[in-house]
């Protein structure tokens, strides 16, 4: 059981990892790209996709996690370290994305997608981080 939630925890991490740098590289500078007569279509339409993507694989990646930390099996890999990362994952989520996707749904604020774009590094750092270390312990 504990090694098939490991593949799962490894993979969602993965998973993320490229779509999180996808996001920050090719995504977040386009919203600056947009013309602001059609930025709210255009942010509407990539928050509404991508959470349709996001939202599944970020709560897979934490019950997977969940169902490591319950096994408490996983002496090889440090749990408080991978929950660190996620902290800062969720946190940099919640605290920092939403509200600056909330201030762009209203229409283009070049201030919110700089904000965006640097407080998303967070989020690119601590996924890169992860995944690499759950690599290295496979």
């Amino acid at each position: 059981m504990e090694d098939a939630l490991f593949k799962i925890h490894l993979a969602t991490s993965w998973f993320m990892t490229g779509l999180i740098w996808l996001i920050q590289i090719v995504h977040y500078p386009l919203f600056t790209k947009v013309c602001e007569e059609r930025f709210k279509e255009y942010h509407s339409f990539h928050t509404r996709n991508i959470t349709f993507i996001v939202a599944p694989v970020m709560l897979v990646e934490l019950a997977s996690f969940l169902g490591l930390i319950f096994l408490k099996n996983s002496e090889s890999l440090n749990l408080v370290f991978i929950g660190f990362l996620f902290f800062v994952i969720w946190a940099t989520t919640i605290f920092l994305s939403v509200p600056a996707h909330e201030r762009l749904s209203a229409g283009l604020d070049h201030k919110a997608c700089k904000q965006l774009v640097i407080s998303n590094w967070l989020r690119v750092g601590a996924w890169s981080l992860k995944s690499i270390y759950l690599l290295l312990q496979s």
